[in-house]
């Protein structure tokens, strides 16, 4: 599995252990629930720079195929829907006028 994928996923069972830390400690008359918000800020931080650590070092995801070079930090597995190839025929420009070919003074 997906180092990145793995850290997504115990996000949520992260804070649910945070809440249940603060609430034995409360219990216990060791901590207050004011602790609470400043230690989820740093759970969620450091579980987003485990997320994106994860990306950098990840050699397996595929290159999105949208941007040159192709987007590394593209998560999912399969990559973008890929346009369908052209078809035989195209849009050519006109070739280019000098000002006594075109249209002058609003005359048609």
């Amino acid at each position: 599995m997906n180092r990145y994928i793995l850290i997504r996923r115990l996000r949520g069972p992260a804070i649910l252990l945070l809440i249940g830390i603060i609430a034995l400690l409360h219990q216990v008359n060791l901590a207050h629930w004011g602790l609470f918000v400043p230690l989820l800020l740093i759970l969620i931080g450091v579980l987003k720079l485990a997320e994106r650590a994860a990306l950098a070092t990840a050699s397996d995801i595929p290159q999105y195929p949208g941007y040159p070079g192709g987007y590394p930090g593209y998560p999912y597995a399969g990559g973008a829907p890929q346009a369908p190839a052209p078809t035989g025929t195209s849009i050519v420009p006109a070739p280019p006028q000098t000002p006594d070919e075109g249209m002058k003074g609003g005359e048609l």
